[in-house]
């Protein structure tokens, strides 16, 4: 059994840990609200946006819009660049791990062709993802981890506007993200998304694009205005992705922070009850002692 002065050592040290991931938590909690408004309040303003697109090309021919964000490739075994979108920090459980194997699994089954080929890239976000595909020697096209830091439309909108480029360009023949989506603070689920090229799924799309229908006035006219859409409900998808990881990160840390603070809880108490044993063994050690020294006296 440890010494009386170890365990209280180590019952003092468990306190202090208690009291930064109860502070972490705190801190967590208020990122959080401010995340999950951000995009609580963004996501029916792309759902409308997407199903004003699905309302207008369902009037008229996909053909007779002129994008190259609707091209697709012939080559079947073309570049591919997949968006991984992590964490600056740790200390949030399997936030950053489960979005990393989701990457290396799709790297090792659907796109292992162009992975043998070297035509498998990565463009992480995220301290946490670009540590480790770097160290691991993956194909990294590149890395953006500040813009966690001032996750704003106007400081992201270049950004995303460069990634779509790259595939008007032809540099990538598809674009995916991976990211972790907010449900809720103790929920959040791993998500692969299609990025580039761009589907329109009007049988079943979302807002408007179901059975509801609206008989706009187009002006100047339909074509034109897809056209125009197209870029902006990229630009909202992608940022739309940010802001779902860092309100699911903050989510996530509030949880495993929680967690945290409640086992260092109960190991207090299992120290304390270790504590009080040691503490009565030593005084019964002594009494003994004190009695048999007595005893030797008398005789």
């Amino acid at each position: 059994m440890s010494s009386l002065k170890e365990i209280r050592t180590r019952i003092a040290s468990v306190k202090s840990t208690q009291k930064i991931t109860s502070a972490m938590k705190m801190v967590a909690a208020a990122k959080l609200k401010k995340a999950q408004d951000a995009v609580l309040n963004l996501r029916p303003y792309a759902s409308k946006l997407y199903g004003i697109l699905i309302d207008i090309t369902k009037s008229i021919d996909n053909t007779e819009i002129e994008t190259e964000y609707l091209r697709e490739s012939k080559e079947k075994n073309g570049k591919v660049l997949l968006v991984v979108i992590t964490s600056n920090k740790g200390l949030c459980g399997a936030f950053n791990s489960s979005t990393i194997k989701k990457g290396v699994e799709l790297a090792n089954g659907r796109y292992s062709k162009q992975a043998n080929k070297g035509n498998l890239y990565f463009y992480t976000i995220g301290r946490k993802g670009s540590e480790f595909f770097r160290s691991k020697g993956y194909n990294v096209y590149g890395s953006n981890d500040d813009i966690l830091e001032k996750a704003t439309f106007k400081e992201a909108a270049p950004f995303i506007q460069s990634i779509m480029d790259k595939f008007v360009h032809k540099e990538f023949d598809r674009i995916e993200i991976i990211y972790n989506k907010f449900k809720n603070a103790a929920v959040y689920l791993l998500t692969e998304e299609s990025f580039l090229p761009i589907d329109i799924d009007m049988e079943n799309g979302n807002g408007n694009g179901g059975d509801e229908h609206f008989d706009y006035i187009y002006e100047p006219g339909k074509v034109e205005i897809a056209e125009n859409l197209i870029p902006k409900i990229l630009r909202i998808q992608f940022y739309e992705a940010i802001l779902e990881s860092l309100a699911a990160e903050h989510g996530a840390r509030m949880t495993a922070m929680h967690k945290a603070t409640d086992n260092a809880t109960d190991l207090i108490k299992e120290l304390q009850l270790t504590y009080n044993k040691a503490r009565q063994a030593a005084i019964t050690s002594e009494i003994s002692e004190v009695v048999s020294g007595a005893e030797a006296l008398k005789k």
